[in-house]
């Protein structure tokens, strides 16, 4: 591992002076709050910056609150505040679970859900969940600010729709209706996902109200939607039911070969981890 380059951190302490500094200097510049993922990269020389914008003094952009039936993240909320949040466990437990489980207790403590997704890792945990519960993020820049999905905010690996004078305020989350069942389940190798499946459906009786919803991430370039068959009123313990599931999800990913597995043994994976999920949801709705 190589050591850290010479380069100037910038304390903003209002979203209005981190969005100046971003239009100053451009592309020589990254926001920084936890530096997780950031600070790895520069030591590894595989990014270079010569300033940081340090954004964790700006008490506008911290903290957890609900409005009208959407959780809001502030973008400086680190992992660790995430699944203790009282507010968070109550209206989306799943998440606060998965928050719990991301990489290790040190990348929580210091790690933000925010830079999670400015820095488009794709062996990451919460895209795929977010995608799920049709998220969005606040982007804040010169011309005011705009909201993004975050299935449209990970255009790639290590690439977003985040403008070159943008910073990434805010997450919302909305709440899934009281009877939605939520889940995300993953199969990790050391600190990294390799496969994570999340789903969101309704059931009564364990027959599926609509179609649910199911996102695959973490094995693929970006999270990705499943094409789900119809499956109104079809039972969710019925073995042609879950395989035809199984068998759109393992169809939905171009899995990333490396060091985890190869595609097969990856898609392979989806659909393990498919049936999984629907094992989850089926729990949670008894």
């Amino acid at each position: 591992m190589g050591t850290l380059r010479r380069f100037e951190v910038h304390r903003a302490t209002s979203v209005d002076e981190a969005v100046e500094l971003r239009r100053r200097y451009g592309d020589d510049a990254a926001v920084y709050a936890g530096g997780t993922e950031l600070l790895l990269a520069m030591k590894l020389g595989v990014a270079r910056y010569a300033h940081l914008i340090d954004v964790k003094p700006i008490a506008a952009i911290s903290g957890v609150t609900r409005t009208d039936g959407i959780v809001r993240v502030g973008a400086t909320t680190t992992h660790w505040e995430l699944e203790r949040d009282p507010l968070l466990r109550r209206a989306l437990p799943a998440f606060a679970r998965m928050e719990a489980n991301v990489a290790n207790v040190r990348v929580r403590a210091a790690g933000t859900l925010a830079g999670n997704l400015a820095f488009a890792e794709p062996h990451a945990d919460p895209p795929a969940l977010l995608v799920a519960l049709g998220a969005r993020v606040t982007l804040q820049g010169s011309n005011g600010a705009r909201m993004v999905a975050v299935a449209d905010l990970i255009t790639g690996v290590y690439e977003t729709a985040i403008g070159p004078d943008e910073i990434l305020t805010h997450i919302e989350i909305p709440v899934p209706p009281e009877d939605a069942r939520v889940a995300y389940v993953k199969f990790q190798i050391l600190e990294r996902p390799s496969v994570g499946v999340a789903a969101i459906a309704t059931l009564r009786e364990g027959r599926f109200v609509g179609a649910p919803t199911l996102v695959v991430g973490a094995v693929d370039e970006v999270p990705r939607r499943v094409a789900t068959p119809r499956l109104a009123g079809a039972s969710a313990r019925a073995a042609e039911t879950r395989d035809a599931i199984a068998e759109a999800a393992r169809a939905a990913v171009e899995p990333i070969p490396d060091l985890a597995g190869g595609v097969e043994y990856k898609r392979h994976l989806v659909g393990v981890f498919t049936l999984r999920a629907l094992d989850e949801l089926v729990a949670e709705a008894a």
